[in-house]
């Protein structure tokens, strides 16, 4: 009987799926905030009953009563993160709020699915981020000076990578994270917000060649001890946003295509140097000649997705930890696998959907310092995106970097919130002066 339920069960996952995925497209073709607000509420009942089938099946097939009190705390965690956010920011964006809940909950469910233990102590890094970072949309709208100190941000960021470089723990052939009172974290995660408010100030402050070579010189100085660091996804991350941010700042088409170009030799010079990326670059390129080897990983992957189809095993129901490290950088496959090619479709573009809002909130303010940052910021997180699921379907050799909100790792977790709170902290700025306009020019009448 448990088989039948799981069964229909997933067909009902993708259902909800579907309908929340069309409801966050529909939401920007609205121009009525209530009408606005009114799906945003189908999506918050469609979010949790997702979450609380899923959690349903979790434990009946476990028979943990763990799986109880982890979905009962995550409940009151997503119930108290959207009702505090309505109330200390009734202007901010819901469908923000609403996105990063799916994630979460998209994220617990197959974690808890893959080990409880992990899905436990995500829980405890996620409410103590929700709640930490609820006062960075305040200091957003509230602490002006931040465009006065580009240095600063460009030193700070600078200097922990280097540390990481020096003393930091090995992963993988990678020097990722530094452990500081017993705890590990890895520092890249959250310079790359700190990098994109360096090149914003800067170019906020001046384009001229002067600036620019001074920017460019720092930027190179982040990728560099990153690639030293082997930690070339993330340096990856960095290198296009600061392209793409250089290109909004200057317009310059010469300065666009000498940077990708420069791009394409630091990719081939990596691939000369570096044994791990030959090794992930030969995996990709033919997996199955090595396949209890170097390709084992991708084969895997491309074995779980494969075996998912559209529709999917339903939890429980496949073999995801076979992967390796599939609740951190593959964890795409995990989704695909036991939830399904039409799920995994739609988480896409539900990312997309964000990276739209991104990029709207950054075309709509008028100070470049705030527009850089919206756009830089929507630039780093789809780039992370496409880098981890182009990985897992063997678009582009793996990268090593997380899914966000949704893959295990505690510092990705902690920079993605403060990510998506700088773009809430920024719409709301630009909604409170379009209100203040509107306040003005009914005086003036």
């Amino acid at each position: 009987m448990i088989n039948v339920i799981i069964e229909v069960s997933k067909y009902v996952m993708i259902l909800l799926m579907a309908f929340y995925t069309f409801w966050n497209f529909s939401y920007f073709r609205l121009q009525e905030e209530e009408r606005q607000k009114k799906i945003c509420r189908y999506q918050n009942v469609d979010m949790f009953l997702l979450h609380l089938l899923g959690f349903l099946i979790l434990y009946w097939k476990t028979g943990d009563d763990r799986m109880v009190m982890l979905y009962l705390a995550q409940l009151i965690l997503f119930t108290a993160f959207i009702g505090l956010n309505r109330l200390f920011y009734p202007g901010g964006s819901r469908i923000l709020v609403n996105n990063i809940c799916m994630f979460l909950c998209i994220g617990f469910l197959v974690l808890s699915r893959l080990s409880l233990e992990k899905a436990i102590r995500q829980f405890v890094i996620v409410a103590a981020a929700a709640f930490t970072t609820l006062l960075v949309p305040l200091l957003i709208n509230h602490v002006w000076q931040l465009v006065l100190i580009p240095w600063f941000y460009g030193i700070a960021g600078l200097l922990l990578l280097i540390m990481v470089w020096l003393v930091g723990n090995n992963s993988f052939g990678a020097q990722l994270s530094i452990t500081v009172a017993g705890i590990a974290f890895q520092p890249s995660e959250f310079v790359k917000i700190s990098f994109v408010f360096f090149v914003a100030a800067m170019f906020y402050r001046s384009r001229g060649w002067k600036s620019i070579t001074a920017v460019t010189a720092m930027a190179a100085a982040h990728v560099i001890v990153l690639v030293l660091s082997r930690d070339l996804g993330s340096a990856l991350i960095y290198f296009i946003t600061y392209i793409a941010m250089l290109f909004v700042a200057t317009s310059d088409v010469v300065l666009l295509l000498g940077g990708i170009l420069s791009g394409c030799g630091a990719s081939a010079a990596a691939y000369l140097l570096f044994s791990h990326v030959r090794t992930r670059v030969l995996a990709w390129m033919d997996p199955w000649s090595d396949i209890d080897n170097r390709g084992y990983q991708i084969t895997q992957s491309l074995f779980a997705i494969g075996t998912g189809g559209w529709f999917g095993m339903g939890l429980y129901q496949g073999m995801p930890y076979k992967i390796p490290v599939v609740e951190k950088d593959f964890i795409f496959a995990a989704i695909s696998e036991e939830l399904g090619g039409i799920f995994a479709v739609c988480l896409i573009l539900i990312c997309a959907g964000c990276f739209l809002q991104f990029m709207m909130i950054a075309s709509r303010m008028e100070a470049l310092f705030y527009k850089l940052v919206a756009f830089g910021l929507g630039i780093e997180y789809m780039v992370q995106v496409f880098l981890t699921v182009g990985g897992v379907i063997r678009f582009i050799p793996s990268t090593g970097v997380t899914l966000p909100l949704i893959s295990y790792g505690g510092s990705s977790v902690l920079s993605t919130f403060l990510l998506f709170e700088v773009i809430q902290g920024l719409y709301i700025l630009k909604r409170n002066d379009e209100e203040n306009e509107v306040e003005y020019d009914e005086e003036r009448l």
